[in-house]
């Protein structure tokens, strides 16, 4: 069969979702190698798939700041994973490629290297269509003529202020390459020869005029295995799940309010701080646990409502598990997910500078009155199918003719 190289950041966010499809992958038989973080290289490896670290300076460029890696860490690494994805080449000889969103030198490099490759898309798809609102803006879709003028419009805001953020970074590594500049941003995601993005109804807006060498193969679910630690299936009221990010982008504001906010509400609250939490310590609070990490799996089987900052990885996860959300973005594609689950029915939005104990307070109380929809929706939806929709894009890589002859090799 074929080998298939995967190459990601060092964010769990983009690894994880990724573990369900690479997983079908193996299972068809193709072999799979996945370089990443070095922090998550076991964890990878203990899924069943062959991992190795990407190289230690794109490790240790990773920075703790108040927007987590800006675009200018992530092209200041653009060399260092030039140079690493193509020792990874050179070692593992690939038929294919699959290269995160965020690893700009490595997709520059995937797109010279004459093999077929895919962008990786760990979150919903920013790219036009009709009646899609414009990217990062958390906007609601419009309707009728003052919509469209409204979203052509904005688009053209949008793709101004991604120009300035992506370009510059993004041209010098492609033209290094001997590959032409790009014009526009939105140009970046139709080099591939199939963008493979992991979002899917509901969270994603039904298009009509998806480009062709997209897919669109639903949310990936996975998290290391854990059991559930024995506090957290003690009787006693509902669970509620109040989640920093894990890759730190100074988000500590929402675990001192949902302290503070449910500190005396009939719930027990788990807060998880991740890299938060060596630089903040909460008030105290009898019915409040506070810890570092917990996996998400087994406490969304005993929680009534999750609050967090609308990554993808959580709100994915908590979608299937048909557990609503208060979503509180504060950056990154969190304002776009946010409105995802607020159009799908299955949460509520707090805007991050109207963040207060009250609001917050009452926004967990509507969410958990979304119960019965949440799970309404998380009834449609089928991870297995996801998988195979991820292995099924990425055979299409790979003519069926060239992986039986990569088998007899």
């Amino acid at each position: 069969m074929s080998r298939f190289l995967v190459y990601t950041p060092p964010a769990a966010g983009h690894v994880f979702p990724l573990v369900p499809g690479l997983l079908a992958l193996r299972e068809r038989g193709h072999e799979v190698h996945v370089r990443t973080g070095s922090g998550l290289v076991e964890h990878v490896r203990a899924a069943g798939l062959d991992a190795a670290p990407v190289d230690p300076r794109i490790d240790a460029s990773v920075k703790r700041s108040g927007r987590g890696d800006d675009m200018a860490d992530l092209f200041a690494r653009g060399e260092w994973e030039i140079e690493d994805l193509r020792r990874a080449i050179a070692a593992f000889g690939p038929d294919a490629l699959l290269v995160d969103t965020n690893t700009f030198g490595a997709a520059t490099l995937a797109q010279t290297s004459g093999r077929p490759w895919a962008i990786t898309l760990p979150s919903v798809l920013g790219l036009r269509g009709k009646g899609i609102p414009p990217y990062s803006l958390g906007l609601a879709p419009a309707r009728g003529p003052l919509g469209a003028v409204r979203d052509a419009v904005l688009w053209k805001v949008v793709e101004r202020v991604y120009g300035r953020m992506l370009l510059p970074g993004l041209n010098p590594l492609r033209e290094g390459l001997g590959l032409p500049a790009l014009a526009s941003p939105l140009d970046y995601h139709g080099q591939p020869d199939r963008v493979i993005g992991l979002t899917g109804a509901p969270l994603e807006y039904p298009r009509t005029d998806l480009p062709p060498h997209v897919r669109l193969v639903g949310g990936g679910t996975w998290d290391p295995p854990a059991a559930a630690p024995d506090w957290l299936t003690a009787p006693g009221d509902p669970w509620v799940l109040v989640t920093c990010s894990t890759h730190y982008q100074a988000d500590e504001a929402l675990a001192v309010h949902a302290v503070e906010a449910l500190r005396d509400a009939p719930v027990r609250v788990l807060v998880t701080l991740a890299d938060a939490y060596d630089t903040i310590a909460l008030p105290p609070a009898a019915n409040v646990r506070v810890e570092r990490f917990v996996p998400h799996g087994p406490v969304l089987a005993h929680a009534a409502a999750v609050v967090c900052p609308s990554g993808m990885g959580i709100v994915t996860k908590a979608v299937a598990a048909g557990v609503p959300v208060v979503a509180v973005p504060f950056g990154r594609d969190q304002p776009e997910v946010a409105r995802r689950v607020q159009q799908a029915g299955t949460g509520v939005i707090v805007p991050r500078k109207r963040l207060t104990a009250d609001r917050l307070r009452a926004a967990v109380t509507a969410a958990m009155a979304l119960r019965g929809r949440a799970r309404a929706v998380a009834a449609t939806l089928d991870p297995a199918h996801a998988a195979t929709a991820f292995a099924d894009a990425a055979e299409e890589l790979v003519p069926a003719t060239d992986r039986v002859l990569a088998g007899d090799r």
